[in-house]
């Protein structure tokens, strides 16, 4: 399945804003990203989607480029943006940012582009092209889709009728055979695609931890209930020990 397929099934520009569960992912990762920023950081948002990191940071009058693969996806970005943000967009990819100079960007986000990459050497270029156009004093931040709670999400969620007994999944490693369109890992190979990268680790945190198994019971929180819960989780995300029960881990490094 091609890109442009997949973002016309899945709806991305509503994805992490329309109700409690799903604005967890959004509102742990600005909470870093926040504590990164400086008044004139330049932001680069590479697998952008339809914006919700680009927009968000180019209406607070930050320097963003976007990077995006996928036609439908920049179309819907470039309506959002209006006069006052200083914002360009780049149809392209993780893989060749040949056109973006060495070292200049303060924040790299790279969001989007391990969740479809399968091979290490793809992965590892992705990597390393973030690594090349980051500042020295900068930060880069790593998403990918954990291998862990995607099989408990098929048993208790999606699949729940033959995942536990079928033959979807690899008996020992629990890895999904057929991880089309994704492609998930676990915190230990982010670990290793890390240091082959030789880049330092400055956190890892659980971007959305159990919000996609819970999500019927998370919208249900009154507003005061939830802004608990988000509490505790933000207590909560950077513990090694729960990192695997996160749909999305975010894995934030420097040079």
């Amino acid at each position: 399945m091609k890109l442009d397929e997949i973002y016309e099934y899945f709806n991305e520009e509503k994805r992490l804003n329309t109700s409690n569960a799903s604005s967890i992912e959004f509102i742990t990762t600005t909470n870093f990203i926040d504590k990164y920023l400086k008044e004139d950081s330049k932001i680069l948002d590479i697998g952008a989607a339809t914006g919700a990191y680009s927009l968000h940071y180019a209406s607070k009058g930050y320097d963003v480029t976007s990077v995006e693969p996928v036609k439908r996806n920049i179309d819907i970005l470039k309506s959002n943006v209006t006069g006052d943000m200083n914002i360009k967009v780049h149809q392209g990819n993780a893989l060749d940012l040949s056109y973006l100079e060495d070292n200049s960007f303060d924040i790299v986000l790279c969001f989007g582009p391990l969740y479809h990459l399968k091979s290490d050497e793809d992965k590892l270029t992705a990597i390393k092209e973030s690594k090349r156009v980051c500042k020295k004093d900068g930060k880069i931040l790593f998403a990918y889709l954990s291998n862990d709670m995607v099989f408990v999400t098929e048993t208790f969620i999606y699949n729940t009728k033959n995942h536990l007994l079928g033959d979807e999944y690899d008996k020992e490693s629990f890895k999904l055979i057929d991880e089309t369109p994704f492609c998930f890992m676990t915190v230990g190979k982010m670990d290793e695609l890390m240091r082959k990268s030789n880049l330092n680790k400055v956190t890892q945190f659980a971007a959305d931890g159990l919000a996609e198994l819970m999500a019927d019971k998370i919208n249900e929180f009154s507003e005061a209930e939830f802004n608990e819960w988000m509490r505790f989780h933000l207590y909560t995300c950077e513990k090694t020990e729960l990192l695997g029960y996160s749909n999305h881990i975010v894995f934030v490094a420097s040079k």
